[in-house]
């Protein structure tokens, strides 16, 4: 399937994109092949399968969440680059 360059000015524009003459003749084509492996998915018969949520057979475990009561010492050790400013606990920037 192929997509015309309007098309693909017009989901530039709303994706908020820039894109040169090359990238849009690259998307086109990109975008081309997923339409037609879309277009290849919609052929299969999927009446007999049955509908599934996820497929690993995994599901989500959740504890109950537990107060427990620390002094400060407890946790200066429990964090051995732990120090206190103002009364709390400071650590290190992640961001």
């Amino acid at each position: 399937m192929s997509i015309t360059i309007e098309e693909i000015k017009h989901i530039a524009e709303l994706s908020r994109l820039k894109l040169s003459d090359e990238e849009m003749l690259k998307l086109g084509s990109d975008l081309g092949s997923i339409l037609d492996y879309i277009k290849t998915l919609k052929e299969v018969d999927t009446r007999k399968v049955k509908e599934t949520a996820q497929v690993s057979g995994l599901s989500d475990v959740f504890r109950e969440d537990e107060v427990k009561n620390w002094d400060r010492e407890e946790i200066l050790a429990a964090l051995s680059q732990g120090e206190l400013e103002n009364d709390q606990l400071k650590v290190k920037r992640i961001l």
